[in-house]
């Protein structure tokens, strides 16, 4: 049976950082949420203070995806170190399947692109209740396959992993079920960051940590505009899907103060159990969303740190070094 490598990392700082921000934040006590507090909320700004200020890197610019027939997607484009080719990582945000932003993970993409060795690809995928599922799990396979298959227009090298946040963690399992479902492309590593897998709030972290940063309540009204009425099967609930096996390796991340911790910890378990080789962090003591926030939070930057040393190793063993394909197209 495959080896599940796991490690929860306990630093003094995590605890004492965390409750400083939640304090700042205050709970969420589970006041029904509103599409005019959906808008409001997404019309705020990321605090440098809270989310960092981004690494500078080679490149960074916003530009469209194209998408045969379908209307282009917007992304943010992250390279740094010497003009050759590259792996590309696809990254999705978190935000409940109807926030999040670009600029919220502006700087941990920065950091990813430098400490990973890889071209980051942020995904500005549509959102509910505007677009229901499956409008952002088409946007993220979409991306995937146009990646894997004309990435070298953004630097890339034909080697491609996807991860992201929370309901980006969601979208990042989910593609990578379709991908072998639909026999390509091929990935080499997901990356699942506290993720939102399945929409049931019965879980002993959800006893344990209702109200911290996220509750029930706020969570169901999330459900309910991504769904808007679907059953939730495997692709928009992937803790649900009956088979695990054959599916790209996986580092999964969890947070130890999180309603959502139990999701990260038994997906990365049946992973396992299904033969695929995968390794669980676990970042003691900090919340939910931890990664938006490493201008506060030293778990972040730790975690950072951890992704950018596995993808670097991945793409090491992932097809070897990168095939000398000359200089990428500049990206402005």
């Amino acid at each position: 049976m495959t080896v599940m490598r796991t490690r929860v990392l306990d630093d003094p700082r995590f605890g004492p950082e965390t409750d400083a921000l939640l304090a700042g934040f205050g709970s969420d006590d589970g006041e029904p949420m509103t599409y005019e507090k959906l808008r409001a909320a997404r019309a705020g700004r990321a605090d440098p203070a809270l989310a960092g200020r981004p690494e500078p890197v080679a490149v960074r610019a916003d530009l469209l995806l194209p998408r045969g027939a379908a209307p282009p997607v917007p992304v943010r484009v992250y390279r740094d170190g010497p003009p050759r080719p590259l792996p590309l990582l696809l990254w999705l945000h978190g935000g409940g399947f109807v926030g999040g932003t670009l600029d919220d993970i502006d700087a941990a993409c920065a950091a990813l692109a430098r400490r990973g060795g890889c071209v980051v690809v942020s995904l500005d995928y549509r959102l509910a209740p505007e677009h229901p599922f499956p409008a952002a799990l088409d946007d993220t396979f979409d991306a995937l396959c146009r990646l894997a298959g004309d990435g070298g227009a953004l630097g890339g090298d034909g080697r491609i992993a996807i991860g992201g946040q929370s309901a980006g963690g969601n979208l990042a399992a989910a593609a990578c079920l379709l991908a072998r479902e639909r026999g390509g492309p091929r990935v080499a590593a997901q990356v699942l960051c506290y993720p939102w897998l399945d929409f049931r709030a019965g879980t002993e972290s959800w006893r344990l940590f209702e109200g911290v940063f996220l509750s029930s309540r706020t969570a169901e009204w999330y459900r309910d505009q991504y769904l808007a009425g679907r059953a939730a099967g495997p692709h928009a609930a992937p803790l649900r899907a009956a088979d695990l096996r054959n599916l790209p390796p996986a580092l999964v991340l969890g947070a130890g103060r999180d309603p959502l911790r139990d999701d990260a910890r038994e997906y990365a378990r049946r992973l396992r159990e299904a033969g695929v080789a995968v390794e669980y962090v676990e970042y003691a003591d900090t919340m939910h969303a931890f990664l938006n926030f490493p201008g506060a939070l030293s778990a972040a930057r730790r975690a950072l740190d951890d992704i950018g040393r596995h993808l670097a190793r991945t793409f090491t063993g992932a097809g070897g070094p990168a095939r000398d394909g000359g200089t990428p197209p500049a990206l402005t």
